[in-house]
């Protein structure tokens, strides 16, 4: 695959996806036992041999994931769409190391099919064929439109398959109230600074469409029925893990490079303190960060 330079990975969101590769790949580490509970529940109603279209992949946490749950009942194929190529090359590794593995009693044939694209302009029935399931993980709302990016994935389901949109949730709290530095209450100020960067992300996108009203709701208005919605936690409590602190630095610095500028300088020269190793409040030493967040997964069938 061409080298891409950093300012091709920039997505309509204006976000630079590529430089946030191996953040995201250790969120995916933290979130793979979710993500499993999660997979094989969503493909246990499938068809034998089923095609499952992950759009947005990422890093292929999901990815990988799905491929597991298949491999488990028999094999099939799961497509991988992104619109940033070192995502979808990281995702594509990660699904087909996945494919290889054995159990002691089958040994499953997952096919892999990487495919690089831009939902804003590429239709996924288009770049992929139907699938008996379409998963879509926090993609939707960095596109233009996303009552069309809906019934666009809507189109790419086979009929009687299955869109499970994971949308939405309780935003990831991983700081303790009092950091001994600073203000008490920084993570309820970071949520906030963040639901501002949201907003503004979204009025920066050219050609924005407002989306109102709730995820099922959109579902419904694409055709879907037997509309329904579940949640699940990503929790790792204090004393955690390095993995988690690592992830709570990384968290934090994006909140700083993003939404930095939203905070009160008080805020920000706090953030400044944990993000530097050689300070004693630094995140990544300390035995209160935690991780605990839910996200919900919007289900509807097609007819």
């Amino acid at each position: 695959m061409a080298v891409h330079s950093h300012n091709h990975a920039r997505t309509h969101d204006g976000i630079d996806w590529s430089s946030q590769l191996n953040a995201r790949r250790r969120a995916d580490e933290l979130d793979a036992e979710a993500h499993r509970v999660v997979a094989r529940r969503l493909v246990r109603t499938l068809p034998d041999n089923p095609t499952v279209l992950d759009v947005g992949c990422g890093t292929g946490g999901m990815s990988v994931a799905l491929v597991e749950a298949l491999s488990a009942r028999g094999g099939g194929t799961v497509v991988l769409v992104d619109a940033v190529p070192e995502m979808l090359d990281a995702a594509t590794g990660s699904a087909r190391s996945a494919a290889s593995y054995e159990t002691d009693t089958t040994r499953a044939t997952v096919r892999i099919r990487p495919v690089l694209a831009d939902l804003a302009t590429e239709r996924p029935a288009e770049i992929a064929g139907a699938a008996q399931l379409v998963w879509a993980s926090n993609v939707v709302h960095h596109l233009p439109d996303q009552r069309a990016a809906v019934s666009g994935l809507v189109e790419a389901v086979a009929p009687g398959g299955w869109l499970a949109l994971a949308e939405g949730g309780l935003s990831g709290k991983f700081l303790p109230f009092d950091l001994g530095v600073g203000e008490p209450g920084l993570q309820d100020r970071l949520l906030t600074a963040r639901a501002q960067w949201f907003v503004r992300m979204r009025e920066n996108i050219t050609d924005a469409v407002r989306m109102h009203g709730g995820w099922n709701v959109a579902l419904a208005d694409a055709g879907l029925v037997d509309v329904t919605a579940f949640s699940y936690l990503i929790d790792h409590p204090a004393p955690a893990k390095q993995a988690v602190r690592d992830w709570a630095v990384d968290h934090l610095k994006w909140y700083g490079e993003a939404a930095g500028d939203l905070m009160h300088p008080a805020d920000r020269r706090t953030v400044r303190q944990l993000l530097d190793p050689q300070d004693p409040a630094f995140l990544g030493l300390r035995d209160d960060v935690f991780m605990l967040l839910a996200n919900t997964v919007y289900l509807g069938r097609k007819q």
